[in-house]
């Protein structure tokens, strides 16, 4: 196993203060990207982030790695600063942006019990494709960091961000500029590698994504993913803010981490019409599969085509985005209400759709054999014989 060097950046803030570690996203450095919203949290937090192989002060470039090898570099890293303190494996505060908030997916699959709670901002279980980021690697290789500052500038930051805040802008801009080619390059080739998709349901540390409404290379659709596929997970979208919410919003990402840890619900702005039934879609899609909407749709005629809008915006839209429950929850309260009610025509639907939200088939069986006690034995009797095709027809789909 490699695990890479990682050195620390102190932010502020007293060492009696809670540990808030805070990673970087590819490029930047962890001044240029967390200084502003550090200085915000400094009275609650001792305030440390931590630069990426030759990034910022990080100029140690060795071997390859993983994101999964940074991570355990980055533990190292806080142990060391703990060990001095006498401290050793106590819990910390963990935000990162980007490759930062990826690090922290794997510090939370690896070592849980140090995490006490995560905020991941523009990010995602994995990010972009494979191929894209071993040929940034190679051109980087080939001719150092400037031949991707054009296109990171327009990566980076939503409309207007550089006219708004140059010297921010600047600093950024400076730091992938500075970084070390061949550091830069086994950054992209670890992230080509980085997919925890199906490992999300592990995760029990509660979590906060925080997207940028405007963050192309990781949209809010990307931290949904998270939000829903961990098990206590919530999501917070913000207006005009593209890749590096933390340079670009201070004062929002500061308050919402503090929140976090201070277990606030988050808020955000209110959703327009359009956009409510547009995420609405997103997870109907998500959930019952493409095909059974694009059936409904189809099937939608002048009586029914109202309805189905109903159904989208405050169903999906309204009730199946909210972040106070995850989908396998969802999913539990969704099919026992079905056996419940005696509403078979749309319970085969659901079992599909809790399969797809994570539940086992152990796991059903377990949830309709409750309902034979609290609902009902003829009910449950219907629900285990429709269960049953629905699932084997899933296990023959499945390679």
């Amino acid at each position: 196993m490699t695990v890479p060097q990682i050195t620390s950046v102190r932010l502020g803030g007293s060492s009696a203060l809670p540990l808030l570690v805070l990673g970087p996203s590819l490029g930047t450095s962890a001044r240029s990207l967390w200084s502003s919203t550090a200085a915000r949290l400094s009275d609650r937090f001792e305030v440390v982030a931590w630069d990426l192989p030759g990034h910022g002060s990080n100029s140690i470039v060795a071997q390859p790695f993983t994101l999964a090898e940074l991570a355990a570099g980055v533990l190292a890293m806080v142990d060391d600063m703990l060990a001095e303190r006498g401290a050793v494996d106590s819990s910390f505060v963990y935000a990162g942006d980007s490759v930062g908030g990826a690090v922290g997916l794997h510090l939370l699959l690896d070592a849980p019990a140090r995490i006490e709670a995560a905020v991941l901002l523009c990010t995602g279980a994995t990010i972009g494709e494979a191929p894209a980021w071993r040929e940034r690697a190679a051109t980087v290789r080939r001719s150092g960091t400037p031949a991707v500052l054009e296109g990171s500038a327009a990566r980076w930051f939503a409309p207007g961000f550089l006219d708004r805040e140059p010297e921010t802008g600047a600093a950024l801009l400076h730091a992938l500029q500075d970084a070390d080619r061949e550091g830069y390059a086994q950054v992209c080739e670890a992230i080509a590698g980085h997919d925890v998709r199906a490992r999300l349901g592990d995760i029990s540390t509660p979590i906060l994504a925080i997207a940028g409404r405007e963050d192309a290379p990781t949209p809010p659709g990307s931290l949904q993913e998270i939000a829903d596929g961990v098990r206590h997970g919530r999501l917070v979208v913000l207006d005009g803010v593209g890749h590096l919410a933390p340079a670009e919003a201070p004062d929002e990402v500061a308050r919402l981490i503090r929140g976090h840890v201070d277990g606030e619900e988050p808020t955000e702005p209110a959703t327009t019409v359009d956009e409510v039934r547009h995420a609405g879609m997103a997870v109907r899609r998500q959930v019952l599969g493409d095909a059974h909407v694009d059936r409904a749709t189809a099937a939608a005629t002048d009586l029914t085509a109202e309805f189905q809008d109903f159904i989208t915006q405050y169903a999906w839209g309204t009730i199946w985005t909210r972040p106070g429950l995850d989908r396998r929850s969802r999913s539990i309260i969704t099919l026992t209400a079905l056996v419940a009610r005696g509403h078979h025509e749309e319970l085969a639907m659901h079992v599909r759709a809790a399969r797809t939200n994570g539940l086992t088939n152990d796991e059903i069986k377990e949830l309709l054999l409750q309902t034979a006690i609290y609902c009902g034995v003829p009910d449950a009797n219907t629900a285990f014989r429709i269960a049953q095709g629905v699932l084997a027809e899933i296990d023959q789909e499945t390679p």
